[in-house]
């Protein structure tokens, strides 16, 4: 995107811009410092983007939503918008078995080749966010500050790490200090970015309530893990259990319900990138593929066939499965289509 562009957007299309409607109803003149300094902090470094709404690389379904941000700040690696993605949300206070439990989860989400989105705020996301961090797997903390600006303070090194191999992400440009009406606002990016939200510890009262809640009113699934009845630390969870959120045990509760949602994803990446027809040389991962036989295969038996490693393998056959070329059956993989 360049200068002119940018300014162009602004000048007229202003509807588009997260301002207040009664502000877009009067003589509305950009503030051209404002956007030469956007600019220029796009220019700073090699990971820093500024993403329009009608950009290509815009997430898919982001742009669903019903006020998606007219720009957005990344700075990471851009690709990471590709990934189908997984919210991990929940208590800043949460326990040691909440912090267990979200910690095993994204790990074997990131496994799978799911990204890990969440908010670095301390207690759950921060948890999250880690263990992608730990698996060299990509992973999304979305900001309710500027891109520049590292809150909370004790996450400087998740900041910084994220950026290795996912990004950070805001619609606020980058020196935005913290302010508490922007947390609320940024949830629904988490929620509307992703396939589906899990909560993983949470009170009545909190931010990650409104992220689920958000996520099911944009037509997103909802996942909640169970805990005591005798701790405050789960009572929004169990409220969402009651309302209709899928209870999560184990990754594969929340695999088998984003499917539809996967598919949609990858679809859209389809048009917006211009990616034609199947043809025997684009056949995806098309090793593993013909690693998979038409009865039952075992996993051991694909990464023995396919050479290559097991994390590799999981997280390929589960692309293979959202596009409609396998599917998981008890003990390992079955082939549905022929090239």
């Amino acid at each position: 995107m360049d200068v002119a562009e940018l300014k162009q957007r602004l000048v007229h299309e202003p509807q588009a811009l997260p301002l207040p409607e009664s502000l877009l109803r009067t003589r509305f003149t950009p503030d051209h410092a404002l956007v030469e300094a956007a600019l220029a902090w796009q220019q700073k470094a090699d990971n820093h983007h500024l993403i329009c709404l009608g950009d290509s690389l815009y997430p898919p379904l982001l742009k669903q939503i019903n006020d998606p941000p007219a720009v957005l700040f990344l700075k990471g690696h851009i690709n990471t918008l590709l990934l189908p993605s997984i919210a991990v949300v929940g208590s800043r206070n949460a326990t040691l078995g909440g912090k267990k439990v979200a910690y095993e989860l994204s790990e074997q989400l990131a496994a799978r080749g799911i990204c890990v989105t969440s908010g670095m705020a301390l207690g759950i996301d921060g948890v999250a966010h880690q263990a992608a961090i730990d698996s060299a797997k990509a992973s999304i903390a979305v900001l309710g500050t500027g891109a520049e600006v590292i809150y909370p303070k004790r996450h400087r090194s998740i900041y910084h790490d994220i950026q290795n191999e996912g990004c950070l992400l805001t619609e606020f440009w980058p020196d935005v200090k913290p302010f508490a009406g922007n947390f609320p606002k940024r949830n629904r990016i988490i929620s509307g970015l992703t396939m589906g939200t899990l909560v993983v510890e949470a009170s009545v009262k909190s931010g990650s309530l409104i992220t689920a809640r958000l996520a099911g009113e944009q037509g997103r699934e909802v996942f909640a893990i169970p805990g005591s009845v005798l701790s405050g630390q789960s009572e929004g969870c169990h409220k969402l259990l009651r309302e209709g959120a899928k209870l999560v045990e184990s990754v594969a509760d929340i695999l088998e319900e984003v499917n539809a949602l996967s598919s949609y994803h990858l679809e859209e990446l389809k048009a917006c990138h211009h990616i034609g027809g199947e043809s025997a040389s684009d056949l995806p991962f098309s090793s593993l593929l013909a690693s998979v036989g038409y009865e039952t295969t075992t996993i051991d038996d694909v990464v023995e066939h396919s050479g290559k490693t097991i994390e590799l393998v999981l997280e390929q056959l589960l692309e293979l499965e959202l596009q409609g070329w396998i599917t998981a059956v008890p003990g390992g993989y079955i082939r549905l289509k022929r090239s």
